[in-house]
């Protein structure tokens, strides 16, 4: 009798690796802690989006959807258009204020391109609420560990990843809640590498927010492609002219790592979302807070203070550095803009990023007391880190270290009082306070919802 050796199984491409994971997640194994996370990231989403509703970027993201009648909703405003346009115009608004959520392992804003995609389409099919975050919990899980495959390379190259890996975050979502088999999921996947999209040159313009905005129709696109019969490469991310190496590069990935953990716990729970306080980039955020903490406990008039030095990260201070933005926009990435508020108002709002808020004298004058330095000890891991010393004309010289901002610690979300308070502060122009505490409350019961339609009839 012959031997035959044993036979090493032959691994699955990695779309189908992903796919299978996608479509094998069911309800029953969400924990709570997933579920509640997921609650209040929609919350919050649906609350900077309502919010950016009103730029002028999401105004003319909605003026060129809204040409095309159909069923989903342009948050923000009472046109239905297709899923499709409305997916797009959402994701402007849902990021253009800078003011969405932000996850280690993306690099990026995890909430806004899967959101953005699952809204209109869970509209369009009448899905229910606990569907939708199923799919959304699953859309988010996907960008996320593709994120530890590709990051922080993929970042520092100059990819925007809330754009190029949100996209299969939209499209993993979207696939889970029309119910697409493995294979379809996959190839909505693979088609989804020639759809990634999203430059950081185009940080400080209209362009950035679009970045979302097309992830998140792109996303739903292959996915609809996928549903339809369309195919794609299988081979799609690790060709050597596929995803990884193309926008990587050899050596600078590794796509095990976006395998080896599903779920258990889901990224959406830990290391989590990190809910922002204030409506500017991410990269701010700890100064902003070392900035206040000291204003605050020092009890701080701006009057009295001669210099602000801000110590952060070298990649974090590549663009933040700016000392003269040009508008609203350009100013969300401004430390000195950003940390002028916060010492001379005590406090960073939606409005000073409005209307050349950033030109008013009196800020244009502070701003030239911050001195932003880059710090070689802040570069490690994510590099949220920040240190903020200010000298005040009476003589005082203090001091705070910040590792990362209020609301962003892994597994430790933005309490719920600041969470409503954020999502009520968003509201003003859109919704009136008796509204905006009804779709707070709805909101918060969205896992019982039967038709998803309840949530969207509201916001119009």
């Amino acid at each position: 009798m012959t031997a035959h050796k044993a036979q090493t199984p032959v691994q699955p491409l990695f779309s189908r690796a992903l796919a299978d994971r996608i479509t094998s997640t069911r309800q029953e194994e969400l924990a709570p802690e997933a579920v509640q996370s997921a609650v209040f990231g929609l919350i919050d989403t649906i609350a900077v989006t309502l919010a950016g509703s009103r730029e002028p970027a999401s105004l003319l993201a909605a003026r060129v959807a809204g040409t095309e009648a159909g069923p989903a909703l342009v948050l923000g405003t009472q046109t239905r258009t297709s899923a499709l346009n409305a997916a797009l115009a959402n994701g402007v608004a849902a990021n253009v204020i800078d003011f969405d959520d932000c996850n280690d392992n993306l690099a990026g804003h995890p909430s806004a391109p899967v959101l953005s995609a699952l809204l209109p389409l869970a509209e369009s099919i009448g899905a229910s609420g606990s569907d939708l975050l199923l799919a959304y919990i699953v859309g988010v899980e996907a960008e996320t560990q593709i994120g530890k495959a590709v990051n922080y390379h993929h970042y520092e190259k100059g990819w925007h990843p809330t754009g190029t890996l949100g996209v299969f975050g939209a499209a993993a979502g979207c696939s889970k809640l029309l119910g697409l088999s493995p294979e379809q999921t996959a190839t909505a996947l693979a088609i989804c590498t020639s759809l990634s999209c999203g430059i950081k040159a185009n940080f400080g313009s209209m362009v950035k927010a679009l970045h979302i905005g097309y992830a998140a129709r792109n996303g739903m696109f292959a996915a609809m492609l996928a549903r339809e019969g369309f195919n794609a490469s299988a081979d799609a991310f690790e060709h050597h002219h596929g995803f990884f190496n193309v926008f990587n590069g050899p050596g600078t990935y590794d796509a095990a790592r976006a395998l080896e953990k599903w779920g258990n716990p889901f990224d959406i729970s830990f290391p989590g979302m990190a809910i922002k306080q204030y409506p500017c980039c991410l990269s701010v955020q700890s100064p902003i807070d070392a900035t206040l903490r000291l204003v605050r406990a020092r009890g701080i008039h701006p009057d009295d203070i001669l210099s602000v030095r801000v110590q952060t990260a070298p990649r974090r201070l590549a663009h933040t550095n700016i000392e003269s933005p040009r508008d609203d926009l350009e100013a969300k990435l401004s430390l000195q803009y950003c940390l002028a508020r916060a010492a001379v108002n005590g406090q960073v709002r939606v409005e000073h990023f409005r209307d050349d808020a950033f030109r008013a004298p009196e800020i244009q004058a502070f701003m030239r007391r911050i001195s932003p330095q880059g710090a070689a000890n802040l570069q490690i891991g994510d590099a949220l880190g920040a240190v903020v010393t200010i000298e005040t004309r009476s003589g005082l010289t203090a001091t705070e270290s910040i590792d990362r901002p209020v609301g962003h610690e892994p597994g430790t979300p933005l309490p719920e009082h600041l969470l409503k308070q954020k999502f009520m502060g968003c509201m003003p122009g859109v919704l009136e306070p008796p509204a905006a505490e009804r779709l707070y409350q709805l909101l918060c019961d969205v896992n019982n919802i039967k038709d998803v339609r309840t949530v969207t009839a509201q916001l119009a």
